[in-house]
């Protein structure tokens, strides 16, 4: 048996190396004496006998005829110093020359006491050890790649096997004892590669499977915060990694899973699931207590009204921390009875304490919907006692669409003035032709509809209806009058009368000969005399001829015999019958002809 003394000396720096050149090739049938050969072997180990001993040198007899000399300093300090007729093993290194040179049988032996306890060392040592078995040692310093393991010899652990995850400084292992599995043994280069971490792997490997076993739905279970990312801490329950997600952390709001664990945290957890086939486990903390949500309709029954601090703003609405863990949505459609909201943040901020109301709970979903106009009374209630019909209001032009203008009376609270009531007379298209927006304007209401929530306005309706007291005194039919030709159309052109005021020359009445295109007669802007044919007060038109100007009374009192006579024939000339255009209703032949 090797004596461990000798073993240890194995830590000296520079004898690694060296073991490797010493032990090339040799074999346990090398170790031989040379009184059985008679000659000297380089890099044999042989038994000598210990003559002398200086200071610097220990003479020894090697059965050869000169002696062989072993350094002083190969004894380790502390070690028992060798005495004459010791016998010692030692390995044959060289041969001096002698007085005649050459290899002279005269010359001193250089012999190794330190190289032959290492070759002897590494034989025993080959003798106890195979690649899967588990050795400990000791970390004795930091070399390139890895650290030195002594189990007797100087093993290799490489920086990749130290641990699981790579420590930061694998220096900190020096000094310590540890337990690894031997993966490679090369005896041609002396060599001996360890791993700490293929052991951790199998044994984490095996409390794994045990773990799974006996792990159950329900369980509380002891871990260790081992990882902490966005969305949960990652949680080694004792050879199995269990994922603590960030929503069963709290049956609170929580930003990120650092606010509720820490790294090397000691934590109690339930264990929420166990999937066997893909060994996952999903873990809980909020699940240690009862949910908030237990019994939540009898401490927030609808209708009530609380007080909850806003804890988050999105473009939809805002909610509303009501207890920890209990938290409502005010929808943006719930923040005011007027205000147009176009985000939710124009009336609260992450932060601000508001009133709500209640207004239904969803248990399954978790979910509860408050209302903040609600608290508040709803001003539609009463605007018909601000607004009565026929009040004149003053109000501000807030849109314009192409079939009216949106009027607002006061804040959130708009009227809606139709196309048809913004003038009794002038023919209007489009609002923009009277309004703008943001135009102060006076108007008077209509009607209110509560349940609709619509005011209907009317600016026409300020003044008296021209078309029933100015319009049939004012226009006569045969008058001869001036005006202006505002636009002109495939089927006759419209005359300005006056402001406001237009009439309708059909393209019938435009000349004598028969009109293909108005335009070709007249232009817009260019003004010309008409006689008034007719002024239907129901459909508010007024009918005009150009051809006519020029007829006498008896000439049109011939016509209108004419058609009178030709009745319901209709075989007319000019279009003068009552089934002609000019004398159906101005409306219809209006609508008949755009058509």
């Amino acid at each position: 048996m090797v004596d461990r003394n000798l073993i240890r000396s194995l830590e000296s720096e520079d004898l690694y190396s060296e073991i490797e050149t010493a032990i090339a090739g040799i074999e346990e049938s090398s170790y031989e004496s040379v009184e059985a050969t008679g000659t000297i072997d380089v890099n044999k180990i042989v038994d000598g006998r210990v003559i002398r001993v200086d200071e610097d040198r220990v003479l020894v007899d090697v059965g050869f005829k000169s002696e062989g000399m072993v350094h002083r300093d190969e004894w380790e300090p502390g070690e028992e110093p060798p005495q004459p007729g010791d016998i010692i093993r030692v390995l044959i290194e060289d041969m001096e020359d002698g007085p005649t040179g050459g290899e002279d049988p005269y010359g001193m032996v250089v012999l190794s006491k330190r190289k032959a306890v290492k070759m002897l060392v590494w034989q025993e040592m080959m003798k106890t050890v195979s690649e899967g078995q588990v050795v400990t040692g000791k970390c004795t310093r930091k070399i390139k790649g890895g650290l030195l393991v002594d189990i007797g010899v100087n093993v290799f652990l490489p920086a990749s096997q130290v641990d699981i995850r790579r420590p930061h400084d694998i220096g900190d292992y020096i000094g310590r004892f540890v337990q690894c599995e031997v993966l490679k043994i090369d005896e041609s280069r002396r060599n001996i590669v360890v791993s700490r971490r293929s052991l951790i792997e199998k044994q984490r490997q095996e409390d794994r499977e045990q773990l799974l076993r006996e792990l159950e739905k329900g369980q509380r279970r002891r871990g260790i915060v081992k990882n902490i990312a966005e969305f949960g801490a990652f949680v080694d329950l004792g050879g199995i990694d269990g994922l603590l997600h960030i929503t069963d952390m709290s049956w609170g709001r929580i930003g990120h899973p650092s606010e509720m664990v820490a790294i090397d945290e000691e934590i109690e957890v339930v264990i929420l699931n166990v999937d066997h086939e893909r060994e996952k486990i999903a873990l809980g903390l909020k699940q240690k207590s009862s949910s908030p949500w237990d019994n939540v309709g009898d401490r927030y029954p609808a209708g009530s009204a609380i007080r909850g601090s806003v804890v988050n703003v999105m473009s939809y609405g805002a909610f509303v921390k009501l207890e920890e863990g209990i938290e409502g949505l005010v929808h943006i459609s719930e923040m005011s009875w007027t205000k147009r909201i176009n985000h939710p943040n124009e009336l609260v901020q992450i932060g601000d304490e508001i009133d709500v109301v209640v207004l239904g709970i969803d248990r399954e979903k978790q979910e509860i919907s408050l209302g903040m106009k609600q608290t508040q009374q709803n001003p539609w209630d009463s605007v018909a006692d601000r607004y009565p019909t026929d009040k004149i209001v003053k109000g501000r032009v807030r849109n314009l669409t192409n079939y009216g203008a949106f009027v607002e009376l006061e804040e959130g609270i708009d009227g809606l003035l139709h196309v048809s009531d913004l003038s009794w007379t002038r023919k209007v298209s489009h609002p923009n032709e009277v309004l703008e927006k943001g135009q102060e304007v006076e108007c008077k209401v209509l009607s209110v509809d509560t349940e609709r929530r619509r005011i209907a306005l009317g600016m026409k309706q300020l003044d008296n209806d021209p078309w029933a007291t100015d319009i049939p005194d004012r226009y006569q039919p045969g008058q001869l009058v001036m005006g202006t030709v505002t636009k002109i159309t495939n089927f006759g052109v419209f005359v300005g009368l006056e402001d406001g005021l237009e009439g309708l020359l059909h393209i019938s009445e435009l000349a004598d000969h028969k009109v293909e295109n108005p335009d070709e007669v007249v232009k817009v802007g260019e003004k010309i005399e008409v006689k008034i044919l007719r002024v239907d007060t129901d459909d508010r038109k007024i009918g005009l001829s150009r051809k006519r100007v020029e007829w006498t009374e008896e000439e049109a009192a011939a016509m209108e015999a004419e058609a009178s006579a030709a009745g319901a024939t209709g075989e007319l000339k000019g279009g003068l019958g009552e089934s002609g255009p000019l004398f159906k209703p101005l409306a219809a032949r209006d609508e008949a002809t755009e058509n």
